[in-house]
């Protein structure tokens, strides 16, 4: 009987993914549909516009040319007017001059005769007739303004749609997911020398597989690529995957998108719980502050025997739990006396895991490391079997160590800015590092046997955190090193139920 309703919950969660991918499926099918819609009504409107465009230049280029004919014409005109006005000139001026030589041969005096011939020989030499060209100035030719339009109707007749460049392939092979940044990388299915560049269109999702159409991201775009792949860095993993895809450009037309390619981008993503938090702490997400006036109005004092031993941090102002009111939320007390603690919200089950932690340059003293569930309200981090972390004094001498189940392993190295915590619940070890030279700090080689929550505690001073972040690749070579080589940590190794 279990076993066959094993085997029918299987059955049910199988049909519940395919309905659930068939369903994606539809919704991308009808946003395909919805797209081609309005992308060829977009198209038609452009191609319109080109046309228009086309044809305002044609328009203008006619009336240019009509223009060059007629203001040649008018050139040529008023040249052949001009002269065609001269030579009616001369011609009637060379007529009369021949009407007054013709009446002359009829003079009979001699002397006045005389005279008429020298008159006549004057005007002749002076008339315009004899130095009038008979050449016209210009021609009727106008065939230095025909034109011939069979070369650009050839052309005309080749218009044709853009040569748009072929979906590029990404290799999901060659992509590269470390560090915090992914390297895409792909190929064109064959050789395009046309193509000038690549934009690449990426964002995150909580899904596996093909994108999701519904309840999704919209994309974010890098343009401009000129190489075949491209790598993202400084990026924050609060998501579980990331979508990718490419398109190739020419310089006139982008090509259609790649085969969306989903890589896994999970990471421990986890907040501060202000629920259980010390009230003398002033938390947000993921920030954490001393606040010494959110106990005030606490009178007592709790006294007795499970709160000696825990004044390992300096109190200025201890606050008690006799008035306290009750969390609001969470499932555990807050923390109380001078255990200026809060943890993550996010429980540690299995796996490998890596956050950062900066302290504020006047914090007087805090602890970083992890914890159980079971952490006591008044128990501080590091003196009980439940907890593990380092811890840096600044408040009257300075000091820097490792502390568990109340032994404490002083540190010769210098505080770094960050601090790296990795953790490895599977493999029972704790590692803390320089955050930006990856240094080893210190490990603590345990088992743990129930699920820790990330441990925080500060005192007069702030602690910020990173989270969503990867196991570097030089924390991962480190630990393969170090393993085994913890001997000077053994005296706080301890296995603990």
């Amino acid at each position: 009987m279990d076993s066959q309703k094993e085997a029918l919950q299987r059955i049910i969660s199988t049909l519940a993914n395919k309905n659930d991918e068939i369903q994606n499926f539809i919704d991308t099918l009808n946003q395909t549909l919805k797209g081609v819609q309005e992308n060829s009504s977009n198209i038609l409107s452009e191609l319109d516009e080109e046309f228009d465009s086309l044809y305002s230049i044609l328009d203008e280029v006619k009336e240019s040319m009509i223009n060059s004919i007629k203001q040649e014409q008018a050139r040529k005109s008023q040249e052949l007017q001009s002269q065609l006005s001269q030579c009616n000139n001369a011609l009637e001026n060379s007529e009369e001059l021949l009407e007054f030589a013709t009446r002359s041969l009829d003079i009979k005096e001699a002397e006045e005769f005389s005279k008429a011939a020298r008159q006549i020989k004057d005007r002749v030499t002076m008339a315009s007739a004899f130095r009038l060209s008979l050449k016209p100035k210009v021609s009727d030719s106008m065939t230095h303004l025909m034109v011939d339009f069979s070369q650009e109707r050839q052309m005309l007749q080749t218009l044709k749609f853009l040569p748009v460049p072929k979906a590029p392939e990404i290799d999901p092979v060659e992509c590269l997911v470390a560090d915090n940044a992914i390297t895409v990388a792909w190929r064109m299915p064959e050789e395009d020398n046309k193509i000038d560049h690549f934009i690449l269109e990426y964002r995150k999702t909580n899904f596996d597989g093909l994108p999701r159409v519904k309840d999704e991201r919209c994309w974010d775009i890098i343009d401009n690529i000129k190489g075949n792949e491209y790598t993202l860095s400084g990026l924050r993993f609060d998501s579980k995957y990331m979508n990718f895809r490419v398109r190739a450009c020419n310089k006139a037309v982008a090509g259609e998108c790649s085969d969306p390619v989903t890589l896994e981008t999970k990471a421990l993503n986890f907040s501060l719980d202000s629920s259980s938090s010390h009230l003398n702490l002033r938390v947000e997400d993921t920030c954490v502050e001393w606040d010494p006036t959110g106990g005030k109005g606490q009178e007592n004092k709790v006294k007795g025997k499970e709160n000696k031993g825990r004044s390992g941090t300096p109190s200025p102002k201890r606050t008690s739990v006799g008035s306290r009111p009750p969390a609001v939320r969470g499932s555990r007390d807050r923390f109380t006396g001078e255990s200026y603690t809060v943890l993550g919200d996010t429980a540690i089950e299995s796996g490998q895991h890596y956050w950062e932690v900066k302290a504020q340059k006047d914090c007087k003293s805090y602890s970083v490391g992890v914890a159980y569930k079971t952490l006591g309200k008044f128990d501080q981090l590091g003196k009980t079997n439940t907890s593990w972390c380092i811890h840096v004094n600044n408040w009257l001498q300075n000091t820097f160590a490792a502390k568990h189940n109340n032994k404490v392993k002083a540190l010769d190295v210098t505080v770094p800015e960050r601090i790296g915590v990795f953790c490895d619940f599977d493999g029972g070890q704790l590692s803390f590092y320089d955050a930006n030279s990856k240094q080893l700090l210190y490990s603590f080689k345990t088992k743990f046997t129930q699920p820790v929550l990330p441990g925080f505690m500060v005192w007069c001073g702030g602690l910020s955190l990173s989270t969503g972040m990867q196991v570097p690749s030089a924390v991962r070579t480190l630990q393969k090193s170090e393993n085994g080589m913890t001997g000077s940590a053994s005296s706080l190794n301890i296995v603990t139920q």
